[in-house]
C-alpha cells in the first residue's frame, strides 16, 4: 500500500485534470471533481455520478452539477508507491471524466482505459 498525504494526493488529482486536452476541459460543464478518503464497498477507485453531457439536453440545463469522485485510500491500497498512484490518478480521472461525456464502460474497455 502506497501512503500519499491527502494534500499530495489532491495535487495528483489536480493534475491529472489539467493533463486533460484543453479542448476537451473547455466542454466539461456542471461537474464537480472531488476526493474522498473513504474507500467504497466494490474496489472503486473513482465514481462519476449524473448526467451526461450527451444525454443533458432532455434536462433544459436545469440539472444539478454532476459529481465526480476520487476515492484517496481505495488508490493508495491499489498501489505500491507514489509513482503507482500517479499513474492510477490519471488513469481514473480519465476514467470518471470519459463518463461525463457519455462514454461507457464498455467503450472504455476498447479503448484501453477500464
Amino acid at each position: 500500500m502506497a501512503e500519499v498525504p491527502p494534500e499530495r494526493f489532491a495535487e495528483l488529482v489536480g493534475e491529472a485534470l489539467d493533463a486533460i486536452p484543453e479542448e476537451l476541459g473547455r466542454l466539461m460543464q456542471n461537474v464537480a471533481v472531488v476526493v474522498d478518503d473513504r474507500s467504497p464497498p466494490g474496489g472503486l477507485l473513482g465514481l462519476y455520478e449524473g448526467i451526461p453531457l450527451t444525454e443533458r439536453y432532455e434536462y433544459g440545463g436545469l440539472a444539478m452539477p454532476d459529481r465526480i469522485t476520487i476515492f484517496r485510500r481505495a488508490i493508495c491500497a491499489a498501489c505500491t508507491d507514489e509513482a503507482a498512484v500517479v499513474e492510477e490518478v490519471r488513469v481514473t480521472v480519465v476514467h470518471e471524466v470519459a463518463h461525463h461525456f457519455g462514454i461507457g464502460d464498455e467503450r472504455l474497455a476498447e479503448l484501453g482505459w477500464a
